[in-house]
């Protein structure tokens, strides 16, 4: 599927060093780009996630007891 991107002309030239630098087409690193997005964006990846810190200590008590190593 082709598609239109705008993309800032601040990032353009880093685009085309890194393209460069991969040997690879600007194409294929736009293409490579959306594919990593979407893997890190998964569904699957958020559901492996969730509740993963639901047994561990509360975020306000954590805090109180890491500022209480603090000197007066």
């Amino acid at each position: 599927m082709r598609t239109l991107v705008d993309i800032p002309r601040a990032d353009l030239g880093s685009r085309d060093r890194l393209a460069r630098h991969r040997k690879e087409s600007r194409a294929a690193l736009i293409r490579a780009a959306v594919r990593q997005y979407l893997a890190d964006n998964s569904a699957d990846r958020l559901r492996e996630a969730f509740g993963l810190w639901r047994d561990g200590e509360d975020g306000l008590a954590h805090q109180a007891r890491m500022r209480a190593e603090w000197p007066d």
